[in-house]
């Protein structure tokens, strides 16, 4: 789904507020898990899932496949979800 149909569907449902509203309305809720994840933290919503950061080490003796020299990847964060019960429950059924 993408960000304008999350909004449309947004609209449909409260049409009461317009599209600017809405907007904005997303735009906290993605800065702010895009803040708490840049600092550590952990975001939970219940009944959709978990974010988290997992740290990755250093890697010396990484290899570029084209070319076949080493090349050196440093300290890095990735980015993980886990759903939760109840949206694994709802996708495998």
């Amino acid at each position: 789904m993408s960000r304008a149909k999350l909004i449309k569907q947004l609209k449909e449902k409260n049409p009461q507020l317009n599209r600017t509203e809405l907007e904005n309305i997303l735009n906290i809720f993605s800065e702010s898990i895009s803040h708490k994840l840049g600092n550590g933290g952990i975001v939970e919503i219940r009944g959709l899932g978990r974010w988290y950061c997992k740290k990755l080490k250093e890697n010396f003796n990484a290899r570029n496949p084209s070319t076949n020299e080493l090349i050196y990847k440093p300290e890095r964060f990735k980015i993980r979800f886990r759903p939760s019960k109840k949206l694994n429950k709802i996708i495998n059924e």
